[in-house]
């Protein structure tokens, strides 16, 4: 199957400063792709790129086979790219349904008479989340605010799916949560695979790209320490990749 999102030797410069520098890689249907790096990796920039908040200084972007210059996210999205960060943009004084169809309310009646229909955005709201496996929420209308932050993740996740994504980018979803929220994470990322989601997991948890990852890449300072797939590496050696060990040294300063 080819892949979904192809970026061919993505750069990208902020002034003086190179932030990416000559990034390949390949996003695929029905496989999690983890972007793994320390702070200041250049991970935060390659998402940008990826899902239209800021281009390119140089290299390729395609789509579908495609070449695409996004000029913002909403093209991006247009493509079936969505993006969910790792604070998931959820407004805690609402209700479960109103944050799911945030701008996209479904509506009755017709022109000035034209009003939000609440019993079939609660219900369509429940359902996918229930998809989602959580099964704690009863009411769309109880406040997000309630919620743990795995099951804001997965109300945001399943938004996504809901509104078509086909590539979802789910950055660091993992970083503020326990081990039993984490695994309601991964969950989701093993259902939304097995839909033939391409995943783009960001994150700088070794542990947790293992359990769930079918391809990898280590990004040391905007450049790409090494790239493998599941089973190649162990997790001692992802670390010390991601440390900047000896095999980066390498690449880096080799021939």
């Amino acid at each position: 199957m080819p892949a979904l999102m192809t970026l061919q030797s993505v750069s990208r410069s902020f002034g003086n400063n190179l932030a990416l520098d000559d990034v390949s890689l390949e996003a695929y249907p029905g496989e999690v792709h983890c972007l793994l790096g320390d702070n200041g990796a250049g991970k935060s920039t390659l998402i940008k790129i990826m899902s239209g908040v800021t281009p390119p200084s140089s290299g390729t972007l395609t789509f579908d086979g495609r070449p695409v210059a996004f000029r913002s996210p909403r093209d991006a999205k247009a493509y079936g790219i969505g993006t969910v960060h790792q604070d998931v943009g959820s407004i805690p004084l609402i209700s479960v349904a109103r944050n799911f169809f945030l701008g996209n309310e479904p509506t009755k009646g017709w022109g000035p008479f034209r009003r939000l229909d609440h019993a079939t955005a609660n219900r369509i709201a429940l359902e996918q989340i229930r998809e989602m496996g959580i099964r704690r929420i009863n009411d769309a209308g109880q406040l997000v605010g309630t919620m743990s932050g795995g099951e804001r993740q997965a109300l945001a996740i399943a938004r996504a799916l809901y509104f078509g994504a086909r590539l979802l980018i789910l950055d660091e979803p993992t970083a503020a949560l326990g081990v039993k929220e984490s695994k309601i994470v991964i969950d989701l990322m093993i259902k939304a695979r097995a839909q033939g989601i391409a995943l783009v997991f960001i994150t700088h948890n070794a542990t947790h790209a293992l359990q769930v990852g079918d391809r990898f890449t280590v990004l040391i300072q905007g450049r790409i320490a090494s790239q493998f797939r599941r089973g190649e590496k162990t997790r001692e050696e992802v670390l010390n990749l991601m440390a900047g060990g000896e095999e980066f040294d390498a690449i880096g300063h080799g021939d």
